[in-house]
């Protein structure tokens, strides 16, 4: 058995985050596990046309922004070589190929096995993201169908679609995107979209409205959110007769309450108003040709896309966190404690306006500084 006194399980944003602020807090034991052969991996599988939706100087990793040279929004292949470079600069060199197995309590360490071996620790810190495992739904004659199902994390552009009606099932950010990227390359695109969505603009007049957002929010007796809905009310018009509900949450009260973010809208929405991207309501079931909504519509679809989101499916590898999750299976704070104390959550929630990437550089400095503080580092 292999001993480090912190150990960090994932080598993408959130653990690149911890390792990175432990060093600059002059902590340098610790060792980080990652299941692929590369840090960031998850970026690099992404579909092709992705861009942070985020400003870049809301999203960058503590300690170190992104570069000048950059756009404002970051495209997935810059996204890759600054987490490169965020190693690089921090010294942090993962021992690679090591997938996790279990996780569980020993006395007062952690024991972690994995398929190359086994380690104890004293702090241990999850960062194997929200994004972990494909939630895949299920329908009645959803194995009749004869076309093809794939979630959207295999999605990686249009080329493979092309020549087919094609139904995104989800309209979340990516959902949405994706169903842009079809609809942008001429591929008959449907969308189901099963309730009432959260929907906000990108920019606004050419600034981006996650800024206008963070000012509205200092307006106090909720007048900020009000004129936030009154803008999105002007800029969107009527999209109820489209095929679209739009929920009666205001975005900036759901990401505060709920961390669901809002449809961060660079298109789509244009694309629907045009008929590039038709709507439909919820599917009730397959047929072995397409599929049947909830108003019994029958459409006839050739490719099927899942954006149905993800699980993070932290109980299928760590004993007894189940006391520490919320209704939805996620961390209900970044540091535990309890039974489950000196084991750490990064890179779970998403309730700041400064999106995943901003909330992990804040939660990864306070689970630096808790780890540092049990050091007797100087903070």
């Amino acid at each position: 058995m292999k001993e480090t006194q912190i150990l960090i399980i994932g080598a993408g944003p959130a653990g690149l985050a911890v390792a990175g602020s432990l060093v600059k807090q002059g902590v340098e034991d610790f060792v980080v596990l990652e299941a692929s052969e590369t840090v960031g991996s998850s970026w690099r599988s992404h579909y092709d046309r992705l861009h942070l939706h985020t400003v870049k100087q809301l999203s960058s990793l503590p300690h170190k922004p992104f570069p000048e040279k950059y756009p404002l929004y970051v495209p997935r292949e810059l996204v890759v070589e600054y987490l490169e470079d965020y190693a690089t600069t921090f010294n942090i060199k993962p021992l690679f190929g090591h997938k996790v197995t279990s996780v569980s309590k020993s006395d007062d360490h952690w024991i972690v096995k994995s398929k190359s071996g086994k380690w104890k620790t004293t702090h241990l810190v999850i960062a194997t993201g929200v994004n972990n495992v494909p939630k895949i739904p299920s329908w009645k004659g959803m194995d009749e169908f004869q076309g093809e199902i794939i979630h959207s994390r295999y999605y990686k552009n249009p080329k493979a679609f092309q020549g087919f009606t094609t139904l995104i099932i989800g309209m979340g950010n990516t959902g949405a995107e994706v169903a842009l990227d079809l609809a942008n390359h001429d591929v008959d695109t449907y969308i189901s979209v099963r309730g009432p969505i959260s929907l906000v603009p990108r920019d606004l007049n050419g600034q981006p409205v996650q800024l206008t957002a963070k000012k509205l929010a200092k307006i106090p007796f909720g007048l900020g959110d009000w004129l936030g809905s009154q803008i999105r009310k002007i800029y969107f018009g009527n999209v109820e007769r489209f095929g679209l509900t739009i929920s009666k949450m205001h975005p900036a009260v759901q990401l505060r309450e709920t961390g669901k973010t809002p449809v961060i809208d660079i298109g789509t929405i244009a694309a629907i108003k045009a008929g590039k991207v038709k709507v439909l309501k919820d599917i009730k079931s397959f047929t072995s040709t397409g599929v049947v909504t909830v108003d019994d519509r029958e459409v006839r679809i050739d490719k099927v896309i899942l954006a149905t989101g993800y699980l993070a499916n932290l109980t299928s590898f760590i004993d007894g966190v189940a006391s520490h999750l919320d209704e939805h299976g996620l961390p209900t704070s970044p540091v535990a404690t309890g039974s489950l104390d000196r084991l750490y959550f990064i890179g779970f929630d998403n309730y700041k306006l400064g999106g995943i990437l901003g909330t992990i550089r804040d939660d990864s400095q306070v689970i630096a500084e808790a780890i540092a503080k049990e050091y007797q580092v100087q903070i």
